[in-house]
């Protein structure tokens, strides 16, 4: 008995099968593509609208609900995407600076197919290559954006060795919360070139597509266009950590216990990794690097090293972020303590500093002395020969009157 209804069953769904196929070919039913499929650019630096149009066969049926199916190249993540929906657009991120491949396919249920969904079996492809516009090699280079402490964002980038000379960058960003493309609100500037731009004072959201474009122009014609699109929260850089306590336990253990950098920085979002160096008798350097996630960290304190110095730097973890910057390295400090030796003031040098000091006066007042007895003798020199004049000619007065 158990093995009729085995044989049973599979023939079964056999004819079923059979029947539904029938049934959809009686039919005749075909579905076709969607039409008219294009790809508009509203000037949102890569964020762009795909619009298609229903197939004509398909215009007048309206007891039967249509879908389509919508796959699109992610050049971010280097596959498809696909999605489903009812209306006839749909907007989605591009690169612009890549090909731009779109399909989109047919979807058809209802009463017309006898509660089945029938899927078109050809798409409708639209491939966009990008402009070749601007001129060749003059895209930027080396782009890093850098969300300090989550307060203040600064892109840097660095200009192409192809760049002709009296060209002009610009900066332009754009995400959903504003209706048009805006321009960098204040531009760093290193020898009189655009560098990069700080967004201190203009806000940005994040877990939010933020597209920025850098062009420009030259004498040559337009720069190429580059375009970037980033999300600020994977972008940020913690403050550096600023307080560090080091103590020792009579067990034999090294306590290193440090504060929370202060910011906008969420604390639960915080990893710590902490570097120890230990320092031989031999003095050979041994270096440990350990993860955590907690503010405060102990350690074996080891007899055969003479020296323990710990540092510590901070980012934010995978479970709030994608991806995130290092902070920089806290002060080191150390186990015994490093003490500052205050250095001697040279004596065998103060005597030649007097010297030296003592010469250069002398030699001003004696050039100064000889200065003033020159002015004196040339004083003398010029008033003689008006007394010698003064004589004569009074002594010609005298003969002049007594011959009278």
């Amino acid at each position: 008995m158990g093995s009729k209804s085995a044989v049973i069953h599979p023939a079964t769904l056999m004819l079923l099968f059979i029947t539904w196929r029938e049934s959809i070919h009686c039919s005749g039913l075909t579905v076709e593509p969607p039409e008219d499929l294009m790809i508009l650019d509203p000037g949102h630096l890569g964020h762009l609208e795909i619009t298609w149009s229903p197939p004509a066969s398909l215009i007048n049926m309206t007891e039967c609900p249509k879908l389509y199916q919508l796959e699109y190249f992610d050049t971010y993540k280097n596959s498809w995407t696909a999605i489903r929906t009812p209306s006839r657009s749909y907007s989605a991120q591009f690169d612009l600076m890549k090909d731009i491949r779109v399909r989109v396919y047919t979807l058809l249920s209802g009463p017309c197919t006898n509660g089945t969904m029938i899927k078109s079996t050809s798409y409708t492809e639209l491939v966009q290559k990008p402009p070749t516009t601007g001129v060749v090699g003059t895209t930027v280079k080396d782009f890093v954006c850098v969300f300090h402490n989550m307060e203040n964002m600064e892109c840097n980038w660095e200009s192409n060795q192809k760049m002709p000379a009296n060209s002009q960058q610009s900066l332009y960003f754009w995400h959903k919360e504003l209706e048009q493309a805006e321009e960098c609100p204040k531009y760093m500037i290193s020898h009189s070139v655009r560098t990069g731009c700080n967004f201190t004072g203009k806000p940005l959201p994040d877990f939010t597509d933020i597209n920025i474009c850098i062009n420009g122009s030259s004498p040559h014609g337009p720069l190429k266009p580059t375009f970037i699109s980033l999300q600020i929260q994977n972008h940020v850089k913690p403050e550096t950590t600023e307080k560090l306590h080091l103590q020792t336990h009579p067990d034999g253990q090294l306590e290193l216990q440090w504060e929370r950098p202060v910011g906008k920085v969420p604390g639960h979002c915080l990893e710590w990794e902490v570097e120890r160096s230990q320092e031989g008798p031999d003095g050979k350097i041994a270096l440990q690097k350990i993860l955590t996630e907690q503010t405060s960290l102990t350690l074996p304190l080891l007899n055969n090293y003479e020296r323990n110095c710990l540092r510590v730097r901070s980012k934010l973890h995978k479970y709030c972020v994608d991806k995130s910057f290092w902070s920089e390295w806290s002060r080191t400090t150390c186990h015994p303590e490093m003490k500052e030796v205050t250095p001697e003031p040279e004596w065998d040098m103060i005597p030649v500093y007097v010297y030296i000091a003592i010469a250069i006066i002398a030699i001003l007042m004696l050039t100064l002395c000889m200065v003033a007895v020159l002015k004196v003798m040339r004083s003398r020199q010029e008033k003689k020969p008006d007394s010698l004049l003064t004589s004569l000619f009074a002594r010609n007065s005298v003969l002049t009157v007594v011959e009278a």
